[in-house]
């Protein structure tokens, strides 16, 4: 699957965020990359701020162009606030389920377990990232896949973590979906209506 294979901090930057993970280089440089990145800041047109907020959204759940266009179509068709069934897509991805459960730190970490085959839904082995999870499915790692170093690593790093919309037995190294998230319960940091002016012009 194409993914953004550029460089992690010079995203982070753009957005003075940190997209991708969080990185030192962040913190040191709090300005734009590039020869102009120190420059003062000229004030963004109304079409710039909605292409900036797409492009985020873009990285932050690892999606290319054409991959976030269909997903977006989707959103459009189905019933209810657009912005929010776009987001609410979006979090239903496997590799965010798998991101969002602890079994992975990252979300690039997540697609490279689903691709691995060490996930299963519903009990079959499922090796497509982007496959959407449905309301009572259950998310798990696959047995032989529980003692991997990488998926132990990241459920005691990440043993905090909750989500009223998911559920997680630690003993069955499984998680289900309870629901679809909330816009409240979507911690990402995105403007989703600035996403849908851009798709509606």
């Amino acid at each position: 699957m194409a993914r953004y294979t550029g460089p992690k901090v010079r995203i982070s930057r753009r957005f003075n965020e940190p997209i991708l993970g969080d990185n030192k280089a962040l913190q040191k440089k709090s300005y734009a990359p590039g020869q102009h990145g120190r420059g003062k800041k000229r004030k963004q047109s109304e079409y710039a701020l909605q292409l900036s907020e797409k492009q985020k959204a873009k990285y932050i759940y690892g999606l290319l162009e054409r991959q976030f266009a269909r997903i977006f179509s989707e959103a459009a068709r189905l019933k209810g606030v657009t912005g929010e069934k776009l987001l609410q897509l979006l979090e239903s991805r496997l590799d965010n389920i798998v991101y969002r459960l602890g079994i992975a730190p990252t979300r690039r970490a997540a697609r490279q377990l689903v691709l691995h085959k060490h996930i299963t839904v519903n009990g079959d082995v499922v090796n497509i990232s982007s496959y959407q999870v449905k309301p009572g499915d259950i998310i798990a790692v696959r047995e032989r896949s529980k003692s991997l170093e990488a998926i132990t690593n990241s459920l005691a790093l990440q043993s905090a973590r909750k989500y009223n919309w998911l559920e997680w037995d630690a003993n069955e190294m499984s998680g289900k979906m309870i629901n679809l998230p909330l816009r409240a319960d979507i911690p990402e940091n995105i403007n989703e209506t600035l996403i849908v002016e851009l798709y509606s012009k």
